[in-house]
């Protein structure tokens, strides 16, 4: 697991990376699409109601996949790739 990590890190193409987190990306925004249809079932019946505890969880969740299935299909194995710090950062 480390081997691949470092792999990752280093910025180094490998293709069976870009193939599978590009995959999962697909995947992800797929995940995003369901529940988005969820969200206007739920929340799209009249009367019009509060916004349940359920109702928010499944948008949340709708969000969560629609941004991090972008992330992966934009950038793919990029995201892992490590940055130099600048040497006058805040950070260090």
């Amino acid at each position: 697991m480390r081997k691949i990590r470092n792999r990752l890190e280093s910025g180094e193409r490998w293709w069976a990376a870009e193939v599978v987190l590009r995959l999962m990306g697909l995947a992800l925004l797929g995940a995003s699409a369901v529940f988005g249809r969820m969200v206007v079932r739920l929340a799209g019946h009249p009367p019009p109601h509060q916004g349940t505890p359920a109702e928010f969880a499944v948008a949340a969740l709708a969000f969560v996949c629609l941004t991090s299935g972008l992330a992966l299909l934009f950038e793919g194995p990029g995201l892992f790739r490590l940055l130099p710090m600048p040497p006058r950062a805040l950070l260090t």
